[in-house]
């Protein structure tokens, strides 16, 4: 029987999520960010929890892109 919520993300994905956004340079987390929203946009009206997980994924990518981008001035900092 299918298992909707075997789909959801869970803790581990987040830390998992979280430790490698701290590997990767501020493009890489730009394309990370972007692929997920992409990802996301693709399940939407077809899976809603996997929807959602991408959509966490990505939340997660953008937050370590927001923490770098407090400390560049306005002109140098990344964008999604």
């Amino acid at each position: 029987m299918y298992n909707p919520t075997q789909d959801a993300a869970t803790a581990e994905h987040f830390a998992r999520w979280e430790s490698h956004s701290k590997t990767l340079d501020n493009y890489s987390l730009v394309y990370v960010i972007k692929d997920c929203k992409s990802a996301a946009e693709n399940m939407k009206n077809w899976n809603p929890i996997r929807e959602g997980f991408y959509l966490d994924q990505a939340a997660t990518y953008g937050m370590e892109l927001t923490r770098r981008n407090a400390n560049l001035p306005f002109g140098l900092r990344h964008r999604v």
